[in-house]
């Protein structure tokens, strides 16, 4: 079990180890559209936490280049513990 949480917020969200973060930013406004990692709607910065987070996948490393705080909320999977993002 994991937790997500929203900087803008505050709100704290549980998530299973391995589970996509997709619905939990949706519920909490994040922007999202293809859902397919090509649009880059579902833009999130990671303000703590990166490591706890799945690598970044290939269509990530397409649209965002080089890995850093930016990821694609639609690609990521919790690993566990805790991740703080803003959008």
């Amino acid at each position: 079990m994991g937790k997500l949480i929203f900087e803008h917020s505050g709100e704290e969200v549980e998530i299973e180890a391995g589970e996509p973060i997709a619905p939990a930013c949706e519920e909490a406004g994040v922007p999202f559209a293809c859902t397919e990692g090509i649009c880059g709607t579902c833009i999130v910065e990671v303000i703590e936490g990166e490591e706890n987070l799945s690598p970044p996948t290939q269509e990530e490393f397409d649209f965002l280049g080089a890995p850093g705080k930016e990821r694609l909320a639609c690609q990521c999977k919790l690993n566990g513990a805790c991740v703080k993002i803003k959008f």
